[in-house]
Protein backbone atom coordinates (compact mmCIF):
# COMPACT_ATOMS: atom_id res chain seq x y z
CA UNK A 1 0.00 0.00 0.00
CA UNK A 2 1.38 3.40 -0.99
CA UNK A 3 1.16 5.43 2.23
CA UNK A 4 1.78 8.64 0.27
CA UNK A 5 -1.47 8.17 -1.69
CA UNK A 6 -4.37 9.98 0.00
CA UNK A 7 -6.76 7.17 -0.99
CA UNK A 8 -4.62 4.77 1.00
CA UNK A 9 -4.69 6.89 4.15
CA UNK A 10 -7.13 7.19 7.05
CA UNK A 11 -5.90 10.48 8.45
CA UNK A 12 -8.33 11.80 11.04
CA UNK A 13 -10.87 9.02 10.59
CA UNK A 14 -12.21 7.14 13.57
CA UNK A 15 -12.10 3.35 13.70
CA UNK A 16 -13.60 0.99 16.29
CA UNK A 17 -11.91 -2.41 16.63
CA UNK A 18 -13.53 -5.07 18.81
CA UNK A 19 -11.37 -7.81 20.23
CA UNK A 20 -8.68 -5.17 19.97
CA UNK A 21 -6.30 -6.39 22.66
CA UNK A 22 -4.95 -9.59 21.14
CA UNK A 23 -4.17 -11.50 17.99
CA UNK A 24 -5.81 -10.15 14.85
CA UNK A 25 -7.56 -7.37 16.77
CA UNK A 26 -4.40 -5.86 18.20
CA UNK A 27 -2.64 -6.12 14.84
CA UNK A 28 -5.60 -4.35 13.23
CA UNK A 29 -5.38 -1.51 15.73
CA UNK A 30 -1.71 -1.07 14.80
CA UNK A 31 -2.37 -1.21 11.04
CA UNK A 32 -5.19 1.34 11.18
CA UNK A 33 -3.17 3.70 13.37
CA UNK A 34 -0.25 3.43 10.96
CA UNK A 35 -2.54 4.85 8.27
CA UNK A 36 -3.46 7.80 10.47
CA UNK A 37 -6.73 6.66 12.07
CA UNK A 38 -7.88 7.46 15.58
CA UNK A 39 -8.56 3.99 16.97
CA UNK A 40 -10.98 2.89 19.67
CA UNK A 41 -9.70 -0.34 21.22
CA UNK A 42 -12.72 -2.31 22.44
CA UNK A 43 -12.47 -5.52 24.45
CA UNK A 44 -13.77 -7.01 27.68
CA UNK A 45 -10.96 -5.93 30.01
CA UNK A 46 -10.41 -2.20 30.54
CA UNK A 47 -6.82 -2.59 31.70
CA UNK A 48 -5.92 -4.58 28.58
CA UNK A 49 -7.64 -1.98 26.37
CA UNK A 50 -5.73 0.81 28.07
CA UNK A 51 -2.45 -1.05 27.66
CA UNK A 52 -2.89 -1.40 23.89
CA UNK A 53 -4.24 2.12 23.45
CA UNK A 54 -1.37 3.50 25.51
CA UNK A 55 1.11 2.29 22.89
CA UNK A 56 -0.58 4.19 20.06
CA UNK A 57 -0.92 7.93 19.68
CA UNK A 58 -4.53 9.07 19.48
CA UNK A 59 -6.04 5.74 20.57
CA UNK A 60 -8.41 5.13 23.48
CA UNK A 61 -9.53 1.93 25.17
CA UNK A 62 -13.13 1.17 26.12
CA UNK A 63 -14.20 -2.01 27.92
CA UNK A 64 -16.99 -3.56 25.86
CA UNK A 65 -19.13 -6.70 25.98
CA UNK A 66 -20.05 -7.21 22.33
CA UNK A 67 -22.97 -9.48 23.27
CA UNK A 68 -24.67 -6.57 25.06
CA UNK A 69 -26.67 -3.97 23.17
CA UNK A 70 -26.28 -1.51 26.04
CA UNK A 71 -22.51 -1.96 25.95
CA UNK A 72 -22.44 -1.21 22.21
CA UNK A 73 -24.52 1.92 22.67
CA UNK A 74 -22.17 3.14 25.40
CA UNK A 75 -19.10 2.35 23.28
CA UNK A 76 -20.33 4.34 20.31
CA UNK A 77 -21.47 7.25 22.46
CA UNK A 78 -18.02 7.47 24.05
CA UNK A 79 -16.26 7.18 20.70
CA UNK A 80 -18.33 10.03 19.27
CA UNK A 81 -17.84 12.14 22.40
CA UNK A 82 -14.07 11.70 22.15
CA UNK A 83 -13.51 11.90 18.40
CA UNK A 84 -16.69 13.39 16.93
CA UNK A 85 -17.88 10.45 14.85
CA UNK A 86 -17.22 6.95 13.53
CA UNK A 87 -15.91 6.09 10.05
CA UNK A 88 -14.78 2.47 10.34
CA UNK A 89 -15.89 -0.59 12.28
CA UNK A 90 -13.83 -3.77 12.41
CA UNK A 91 -15.64 -6.64 14.14
CA UNK A 92 -12.86 -8.94 15.34
CA UNK A 93 -14.10 -10.20 18.72
CA UNK A 94 -14.65 -13.94 18.69
CA UNK A 95 -14.36 -17.15 20.69
CA UNK A 96 -13.81 -20.76 19.68
CA UNK A 97 -15.12 -24.13 20.74
CA UNK A 98 -13.68 -27.22 19.06
CA UNK A 99 -16.52 -29.55 20.11
CA UNK A 100 -18.25 -31.44 17.31
CA UNK A 101 -21.91 -31.90 16.38
CA UNK A 102 -22.42 -34.60 19.04
CA UNK A 103 -20.37 -33.23 21.90
CA UNK A 104 -21.07 -29.48 21.84
CA UNK A 105 -23.23 -28.23 24.72
CA UNK A 106 -26.26 -26.01 24.28
CA UNK A 107 -24.77 -23.44 26.66
CA UNK A 108 -21.48 -23.07 24.82
CA UNK A 109 -23.08 -23.23 21.37
CA UNK A 110 -25.21 -20.28 22.43
CA UNK A 111 -22.19 -18.45 23.87
CA UNK A 112 -20.15 -18.83 20.67
CA UNK A 113 -23.03 -17.50 18.58
CA UNK A 114 -23.64 -14.68 21.06
CA UNK A 115 -20.08 -13.38 20.73
CA UNK A 116 -19.27 -14.21 17.11
CA UNK A 117 -22.64 -13.63 15.45
CA UNK A 118 -24.83 -11.46 17.67
CA UNK A 119 -21.80 -9.31 18.57
CA UNK A 120 -21.04 -8.69 14.91
CA UNK A 121 -24.67 -7.85 14.13
CA UNK A 122 -24.98 -5.47 17.08
CA UNK A 123 -21.86 -3.65 16.00
CA UNK A 124 -23.21 -3.16 12.50
CA UNK A 125 -26.65 -2.19 13.82
CA UNK A 126 -25.40 0.56 16.09
CA UNK A 127 -22.68 1.89 13.79
CA UNK A 128 -25.05 2.52 10.88
CA UNK A 129 -26.28 5.87 12.21
CA UNK A 130 -22.83 7.41 12.83
CA UNK A 131 -21.47 6.02 9.57
CA UNK A 132 -24.45 7.46 7.70
CA UNK A 133 -23.93 10.80 9.46
CA UNK A 134 -20.31 10.75 8.30
CA UNK A 135 -21.43 10.34 4.67
CA UNK A 136 -20.46 6.69 4.49
CA UNK A 137 -17.75 4.42 5.77
CA UNK A 138 -16.50 0.89 6.01
CA UNK A 139 -17.53 -2.14 8.06
CA UNK A 140 -15.14 -5.08 8.08
CA UNK A 141 -16.29 -8.34 9.66
CA UNK A 142 -13.67 -10.92 10.55
CA UNK A 143 -15.23 -14.26 9.63
CA UNK A 144 -13.20 -17.41 8.90
CA UNK A 145 -12.58 -20.08 6.31
CA UNK A 146 -14.69 -22.10 8.76
CA UNK A 147 -17.67 -20.19 7.38
CA UNK A 148 -16.89 -21.51 3.89
CA UNK A 149 -15.64 -25.05 4.46
CA UNK A 150 -16.47 -28.06 6.65
CA UNK A 151 -12.98 -28.22 8.11
CA UNK A 152 -12.21 -31.47 9.93
CA UNK A 153 -15.68 -32.05 11.36
CA UNK A 154 -15.08 -30.32 14.68
CA UNK A 155 -15.98 -26.83 15.99
CA UNK A 156 -19.65 -27.00 14.96
CA UNK A 157 -20.59 -23.81 16.82
CA UNK A 158 -17.67 -21.86 15.39
CA UNK A 159 -18.52 -22.95 11.85
CA UNK A 160 -22.15 -21.97 12.42
CA UNK A 161 -21.21 -18.55 13.76
CA UNK A 162 -18.77 -17.69 10.99
CA UNK A 163 -21.11 -18.89 8.25
CA UNK A 164 -23.68 -16.53 9.71
CA UNK A 165 -21.19 -13.64 9.65
CA UNK A 166 -20.55 -14.36 5.98
CA UNK A 167 -24.26 -14.17 5.18
CA UNK A 168 -24.95 -11.12 7.33
CA UNK A 169 -22.13 -9.26 5.65
CA UNK A 170 -23.59 -9.76 2.19
CA UNK A 171 -27.07 -8.84 3.37
CA UNK A 172 -25.88 -5.66 5.08
CA UNK A 173 -23.81 -4.69 2.04
CA UNK A 174 -26.99 -4.63 -0.07
CA UNK A 175 -28.97 -2.72 2.53
CA UNK A 176 -26.33 -0.09 3.26
CA UNK A 177 -24.95 0.58 -0.22
CA UNK A 178 -27.28 3.59 -0.77
CA UNK A 179 -25.68 5.16 2.32
CA UNK A 180 -22.18 4.64 0.89
CA UNK A 181 -21.43 2.22 3.70
CA UNK A 182 -19.31 -0.66 2.45
CA UNK A 183 -19.53 -4.02 4.23
CA UNK A 184 -16.99 -6.76 3.60
CA UNK A 185 -15.81 -9.92 5.33
CA UNK A 186 -12.32 -11.32 5.76
CA UNK A 187 -11.92 -15.07 6.09
CA UNK A 188 -8.64 -15.96 7.82
CA UNK A 189 -7.25 -19.44 7.72
CA UNK A 190 -4.65 -20.75 10.14
CA UNK A 191 -3.39 -17.60 11.87
CA UNK A 192 -0.87 -17.65 14.72
CA UNK A 193 -3.04 -16.35 17.55
CA UNK A 194 -3.75 -17.61 21.09
CA UNK A 195 -6.89 -19.27 19.71
CA UNK A 196 -4.62 -21.77 17.95
CA UNK A 197 -2.41 -22.58 20.94
CA UNK A 198 -4.27 -25.77 21.81
CA UNK A 199 -3.35 -27.29 18.43
CA UNK A 200 0.35 -26.44 18.40
CA UNK A 201 2.66 -29.41 18.72
CA UNK A 202 -0.15 -31.85 17.97
CA UNK A 203 -1.25 -33.91 14.99
CA UNK A 204 -3.98 -31.31 14.43
CA UNK A 205 -1.33 -28.68 13.73
CA UNK A 206 0.28 -31.02 11.20
CA UNK A 207 -3.06 -31.47 9.43
CA UNK A 208 -3.85 -27.75 9.49
CA UNK A 209 -0.52 -26.63 8.10
CA UNK A 210 -0.35 -29.59 5.75
CA UNK A 211 -3.42 -28.18 3.99
CA UNK A 212 -1.90 -24.71 3.81
CA UNK A 213 0.00 -24.15 0.57
CA UNK A 214 2.64 -22.06 2.36
CA UNK A 215 2.99 -24.69 5.13
CA UNK A 216 3.14 -22.10 7.90
CA UNK A 217 0.92 -20.20 10.28
CA UNK A 218 -0.25 -16.86 9.00
CA UNK A 219 0.70 -13.77 10.98
CA UNK A 220 -2.01 -11.54 12.51
CA UNK A 221 -0.66 -8.52 10.61
CA UNK A 222 -1.29 -10.35 7.33
CA UNK A 223 -5.00 -10.22 8.13
CA UNK A 224 -4.85 -6.78 9.73
CA UNK A 225 -3.30 -5.15 6.67
CA UNK A 226 -6.17 -6.44 4.51
CA UNK A 227 -8.65 -4.95 6.98
CA UNK A 228 -6.79 -1.64 6.86
CA UNK A 229 -6.93 -1.64 3.06
CA UNK A 230 -10.69 -2.27 3.12
CA UNK A 231 -11.08 0.69 5.48
CA UNK A 232 -9.49 3.11 3.01
CA UNK A 233 -10.82 4.82 -0.09
CA UNK A 234 -8.49 2.63 -2.13
CA UNK A 235 -11.20 -0.04 -1.62
CA UNK A 236 -14.07 2.32 -2.48
CA UNK A 237 -15.56 -0.04 -5.11
CA UNK A 238 -15.46 -3.14 -2.93
CA UNK A 239 -18.54 -4.18 -0.96
CA UNK A 240 -20.22 -7.48 -0.18
CA UNK A 241 -16.91 -9.21 -0.84
CA UNK A 242 -15.43 -12.11 1.06
CA UNK A 243 -11.64 -11.93 1.08
CA UNK A 244 -9.83 -15.11 2.00
CA UNK A 245 -6.50 -14.81 3.83
CA UNK A 246 -5.56 -18.45 4.31
CA UNK A 247 -2.24 -19.17 2.60
CA UNK A 248 -4.11 -21.19 -0.02
CA UNK A 249 -5.80 -23.51 2.50
CA UNK A 250 -9.12 -23.59 0.62
CA UNK A 251 -7.29 -24.46 -2.61
CA UNK A 252 -5.33 -27.37 -1.18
Amino acid sequence: MDLTDDRSRLDGRVAIVTGGTGGIGRATVVSLARLGAHVVVADLDQAACDAVAGEIAGAIGIATDVTSEESWIALIERAIARFGGVNVLVNVAGILSVADVETESVAFFDQVLAVNTRGTWLGMKHCVAPLRAAGGGSIINIASVAGMHGGFGRAIAYHASKGAVRGMTKNAAVRLAPDRIRVNSIHPGQIDTPMQDRDKGTSVEERLLGHTLFHRWGEPREVADVAAFLATDAAAYITGAEIVVDGGWLNS
